[in-house]
């Protein structure tokens, strides 16, 4: 048996797959090698997630996470797994190749990821051969979730959005300014907490600042990002909670630049599960 895990920074969702048909899912916390230890990495694991697989033989791992590019967070990553999984073979990539998998399977194309973060890529249908770097939600990472929290947060704390909005959005997260500092300066996985107000955004989208926001942060990672790679004739998928709910401006967005996405999947799981079914 195959168990096939797609991990951003806020969850991580595990399908244990056997001759291609999905046999059981878990959902944990978020597994970051970047902001995590190896420590870190197997508490989590220990806690959340082998009670619920414990019952099956598990063979193989593909795991596709957040913070997983480089070969010294891969192993951070995969000796907390074979902490576990002693006689699995295990393999670590990162979750824009998971992505690009899921999406475009074996064919050419450009591969988007937009949710707690974001990051975009060129896949030549085995590999990624391109890759704009997404930064972080600090110096990049547009149209992330974490960015359009960081970016409406930061318009209520500067009296940039209408009263009615900042009162009802400090209500409805029962939050002050100071506690907001806090959390984004002083508190672990900032980036979470500000992604978290994305579905506030989404209630209110037919507010003029706030579809403004999110069209000029989807504006941004389209030129910063998506119109470096050849675009000519290719297909252009996006994966990701963000990119699944705030489809309709996404879409708006890409058509001002004149491409069209091909697909949009909230997760790319059942691409994933396809992928390794062959």
């Amino acid at each position: 048996m195959k168990l096939i895990a797609d991990s951003g920074s806020t969850k991580t969702h595990w399908c244990v797959v056997d001759l291609g048909a999905k046999v059981k899912e878990v959902v944990t916390d978020g597994i970051n090698p970047f902001y995590q230890s190896q420590q870190d990495i197997v508490a989590l694991l220990d806690s959340q997630l082998i009670d619920g697989v414990k019952e099956y033989q598990i063979d193989e791992i593909c795991f596709y996470g957040a913070g997983c590019s480089f070969p010294e967070k891969k192993l951070i990553v995969s000796q907390a797994l074979v902490r576990f999984f002693s006689a699995a073979t295990v393999e670590v990539q990162s979750d824009l190749l998971g992505a690009a998998r899921a999406l475009l399977q074996h064919d050419e194309g450009i591969a988007c990821i937009l949710g707690t973060g974001s990051n975009s890529c060129y896949y030549n249908g085995k590999e990624i051969v391109q890759n704009v770097s997404p930064l972080g939600f600090i110096l990049g990472d547009e149209g992330s979730g974490a960015v359009l929290g960081k970016l409406f947060v930061a318009d209520c704390l500067k009296n940039q959005m209408p009263e009615w909005i900042r009162d009802r959005f400090f209500d409805e997260y029962e939050l002050t300014p100071a506690e907001i500092m806090d959390k984004v300066y002083k508190q672990p996985f900032p980036n979470r907490f500000l992604a978290k107000f994305t579905p506030f955004l989404l209630e209110h989208l037919e507010e003029p600042q706030i579809f403004n926001l999110v069209f000029d942060s989807f504006d941004a990672f389209f030129v910063r990002n998506v119109m470096q790679y050849p675009l000519e004739e290719m297909k252009i998928g996006f994966t990701g909670s963000i990119a699944y709910y705030f489809r309709d401006t996404l879409e708006i967005v890409a058509s001002e630049h004149g491409l069209e996405i091909s697909e949009i999947q909230q997760s790319p799981m059942e691409g994933l599960v396809k992928y390794h079914s062959f």
